[in-house]
């Protein structure tokens, strides 16, 4: 149990890490967030290749291809972010 938790911040802290690079602008989130960020999108990932390709963690939890997904979803997720984020700013402005 303790090895899944370790693995899936490694893998959310990669997959945000990659998305942030990926995705050009300033984000005011610290490791944490990135991590956060990354698991979510690793969720959003998991869905998204469930729906699409009708996969799933019986074949294997950590596979190159479940991290490629866990970066594109990192990257909607940060962009669901950057929306939300940009028009509670305006609001307040």
């Amino acid at each position: 149990m303790l090895s899944f938790i370790i693995v899936l911040l490694l893998v959310g802290l990669i997959a945000g890490f990659l998305a942030r690079a990926i995705v050009p602008g300033p984000d005011p989130m610290g490791i944490v967030g990135t991590i956060v960020l990354g698991i979510v999108g690793s969720f959003i990932g998991g869905f998204l290749g469930y729906v699409l390709f009708h996969k799933d963690a019986s074949q294997g939890a950590l596979q190159p291809s479940g991290i490629f997904g866990s970066v594109i979803g990192a990257i909607i997720a940060l962009l669901i972010y950057r929306a939300i984020s940009g028009r509670s700013r305006r609001i307040g402005v």
